[in-house]
């Protein structure tokens, strides 16, 4: 008799133990495909959310390795200046991985032929900044008056964070471009504008912090900004969000002297994806000519690990779901399929009496497996949807549960995309990770369940009937009680 055939009839004539077997290897599959669906969703999510999000590296001032080089000559901790040659950072502007760029330089000074927006604090405030300590570009300096305008030297204005986040929006006017490097244009916020009767094509006079020289600025934008600063920017007039004016990062570094010219405060590069980033990072490090030992490159992509650090554990959790049951199945199986192969060890001694060849039997074992495995196959494609989408909304929710009680106030002082190169008092962004997971059984998922399937149906039938088979008929037939 053909050894499919007799395979097939013997699932029909044990029922019981058929059932079982499709029972179980039901729930392997369901378990399997939910992990692989799972993590294909999460997957996917999380690569929208990257490339809806997209992400930035910015180059600054290494300060924690300028502040443990002036501790190891014993000198005293002194915050200052160190720029960034424009041509160092230009080089990292034609790397593949780039989409965009800005360029940053700041600077305080103070107006000359129009009053700034001040509060009762300000006069007070003042004083202690001439006297005491105030903050000069980023900076703590003694001695420095700090001015009551500050000047924030872009590149594009369009793509600082204010007005990407839309905290700020051009209302009159246009923006700044590299159209305008080596331009004295400027844009002021409309608040300021209004109470200086400011309208585009004006002109406003700013003097340099050190009191040297004045500028002359053309308006050609008014933008107006929904920011409230804080508590130090209602102290200081020239941290207070009305009193910031918007020129070319050349105009700036005028005002701070000719040792600035050609250098920088920070340059921002907007990558892609953020996949890349750390592709990004090593490859200017190993191939590019800046000083990594001054400079370093943060990654500020804060933003995109809060909204996909949930459903990247889920993946995780799942794929070692994958392994583990794939494993935890073919044991159980193999143990199931050997106890019921030693019951019959009769039938096979009779069999292999009248020349049956051994390699039938060992295939006829692997039919019926396999009839085991095609029908629970075809089980777990039509439920495994209803139960990934259970499994996957519970991991999912656990883990929204751990990152909200593991989460620690956010920092006052953090990498800023420009500016000063650190956020003054506030807080760094904070977005809410995604909560939603649609789980769709796909092809590509259905492909390596009827693998991993096929997989786990053939070692647990092989490795059992090798173990029997290696014994004689003979033996088989007198060890038969």
């Amino acid at each position: 008799m053909n050894f499919i055939k007799r395979a097939l009839l013997s699932v029909k004539a044990r029922k019981g133990k058929s059932l079982l077997q499709i029972f179980i290897f039901t729930v392997i599959c369901v378990l399997v495909l939910s992990g692989l669906a799972i993590q294909t969703a999460a997957n996917k999510s999380a690569d929208s959310a990257r490339k809806s999000l997209g992400g930035d590296v910015t180059l600054q001032v290494d300060m924690e390795k300028m502040m443990e080089k002036m501790r190891s000559e014993g000198g005293r901790v002194r915050m200052q200046r160190t720029p960034i040659p424009v041509a160092a950072a230009e080089e990292l502007t034609t790397y593949p991985d780039v989409k965009g760029f800005n360029f940053y330089s700041s600077a305080m000074g103070t107006a000359s032929d129009f009053t700034p927006i001040k509060n009762e604090e300000d006069t007070e405030a003042e004083d202690v900044g001439k006297n005491g300590q105030a903050m000069n570009g980023g900076f703590t300096v003694r001695g420095s008056a700090m001015g009551d305008i500050s000047l924030q030297g872009v590149l594009y204005s369009d793509s600082v964070q204010e007005f990407m986040d839309s905290k700020s929006k051009v209302i009159e006017g246009r923006h700044l471009t590299d159209s305008d490097t080596d331009k004295s244009v400027a844009m002021v916020e409309k608040t300021l504008a209004e109470e200086n009767d400011l309208k585009v094509g004006d002109h406003i006079t700013i003097q340099s912090s050190n009191n040297e020289n004045t500028y002359t600025f053309e308006i050609v934008g008014i933008y107006e900004t929904t920011s409230t600063g804080d508590d130090m920017g209602m102290s200081f007039a020239a941290l207070n969000p009305v009193n910031k004016i918007y020129v070319p990062y050349t105009a700036v570094n005028k005002m701070k002297g000719d040792e600035f010219a050609g250098t920088i405060d920070s340059a921002v590069y907007y990558i892609n994806d953020p996949a890349n980033i750390d592709q990004f990072i090593d490859t200017a490090q190993k191939d590019s000519s800046i000083d990594f030992e001054t400079f370093k490159l943060d990654a500020n992509d804060a933003v995109y690990k809060q909204m996909v650090g949930p459903l990247e554990n889920v993946a995780s959790f799942s794929k070692n779901v994958v392994y583990l049951v794939t494993i935890a199945g073919a044991i159980i199986l193999g143990l199931i399929v050997m106890m019921s192969i030693r019951e019959r060890k009769y039938e096979m001694g009779v069999l292999l009496a009248l020349g049956e060849k051994k390699w039938k039997m060992i295939g006829q074992f692997i039919v019926e497996i396999l009839v085991v495995a095609i029908l629970a196959l075809g089980i777990s494609a039509v439920s495994g949807k209803v139960v990934a989408n259970q499994v996957g909304e519970q991991l999912l929710t656990q883990q929204l549960q751990m990152e909200e009680t593991n989460a620690q106030p956010q920092s006052f002082m953090g990498p800023r995309a420009g500016g000063m190169g650190m956020r003054m008092g506030q807080p760094v962004q904070h977005v809410d990770p995604i909560d939603e997971l649609s789980v769709n059984i796909t092809s590509e998922d259905l492909g390596m369940l009827t693998i991993i399937g096929l997989l786990i149906a053939i070692l647990s039938a092989l490795l059992p009937s090798l173990s029997v088979l290696r014994l004689q008929p003979k033996t088989i037939l007198t060890k038969q009680d």
